[in-house]
């Protein structure tokens, strides 16, 4: 019994000790993950680093998803917007501005809408000669960097975040300002291969809100990188392939002022041969209408009256298509005319 009692009191003792030492804390069940902890979640941002990750299978997959032909001279385009936008972008935040492309890539419509990192701003714009729209996206990163330089923040430091918050009207304003320079630097850009407007239409926070097309449709994105000092972040271009189907064939040059086919030496050599080329001209008196019998009675010695006047104008035709309006006369003992116009216009 003594062995008994002893485990009694030794148990005694630990349920005492348990009761006299302080609760544990309950971990906090109302924290709130910031954005880069939900875009870690969720996958999003994980940059080249997440791509290298892929196995060789998975490459293959994401490849196959959207096989589209390349567009190289879009990526001289937007070679040329990345440095338009470096000028225009130091007036526009009196800073040191350096804007780099970071990828180009083709995806579709509506795997891009379920990977934008939100909060974000959405920007609707429409390209005039084009018929037809596109989307300028500005991470959360760039709008404060962005309203920090334009408000007067001090250079060197990072803009501050604020998460679970909408974003207020001076920010919208600013960004506002901010899209209205990328699209005239971008129709800038398109100018030398194709005249276009891009005009902006609206400004959104919610990616369902921005669907300028079907969400199985293929598109080009374009991510920039905008640096400014020690702030800064991305802006993504996105131009679905139907937006740029009217400029398609240009796009598929190699090297800007491309013609698939011609060759100006060819061209000028045969332009100096055609100059020399022999061609019949026939005079016309009068055109009459007869009945079929008449034409085929028509015998060695008969006449045809012309109701043609002394003096009236005929024409110069080669083949069934009139050339010159002439007056006809005599030189040499020969018969001559003198063009008088050309006719070119349908009622000649």
């Amino acid at each position: 019994m003594s062995e008994d009692e002893d485990l009694a009191a030794a148990w005694g003792e630990a349920m005492e000790a348990e009761a006299a030492a302080p609760p544990p804390t309950a971990p906090d069940s109302t924290r709130v993950l910031n954005q880069q902890e939900i875009d870690s979640l969720l996958g999003f941002g994980g940059g080249p680093e997440q791509q290298e990750d892929q196995s060789g299978i998975q490459r293959i997959v994401s490849a196959g998803l959207v096989s589209y032909e390349r567009l190289p001279m879009l990526e001289i385009i937007f070679d040329r917007l990345v440095r338009i936008m470096s000028t225009t972008l130091r007036n526009f935040t009196s800073d040191n501005v350096e804007v780099s492309i970071d990828s180009i890539v083709s995806l579709r419509f509506g795997d891009y809408l379920n990977s934008v990192p939100l909060p974000a701003m959405l920007a609707v714009f429409k390209v005039e000669e084009w018929d037809n729209y596109g989307l300028i996206v500005v991470d959360s990163a760039l709008i404060y960097s962005v309203v920090d330089v334009l408000l007067g923040g001090r250079r060197g430091t990072a803009a501050m975040r604020i998460e679970g918050r909408p974003y207020t009207t001076i920010e919208r304003t600013l960004v506002e300002r901010l899209i209205a320079v990328v699209l005239a630097d971008l129709s800038d850009a398109f100018s030398p291969l194709s005249p276009a407007h891009f005009r902006f239409e609206r400004l959104e926070v919610n990616p369902r809100f921005a669907a300028v097309s079907r969400l199985s449709n293929a598109c080009i994105l374009s991510r920039l990188r905008v640096d400014m000092e020690d702030r800064g972040g991305k802006i993504e271009l996105l131009l679905p392939y139907a937006t740029l189907e009217p400029i398609r064939e240009l796009l598929l040059q190699q090297f800007m002022g491309e013609r698939f086919g011609r060759d100006s030496i060819w061209e000028t050599h045969l332009a100096e041969e055609l100059r020399h080329t022999e061609m019949s001209m026939d005079v016309v008196l009068d055109e009459q209408t007869m009945p079929l019998a008449s034409v085929m009675s028509l015998q060695r010695g008969d006449r045809i009256t012309l109701n043609t006047a002394p003096g009236a104008p005929v024409r110069l035709r080669c083949g069934d298509v009139p050339m010159f309006e002439a007056e006809l006369g005599r030189r040499e003992n020969r018969l001559a005319v003198r063009i008088l116009r050309e006719l070119r216009g349908p009622e000649d």
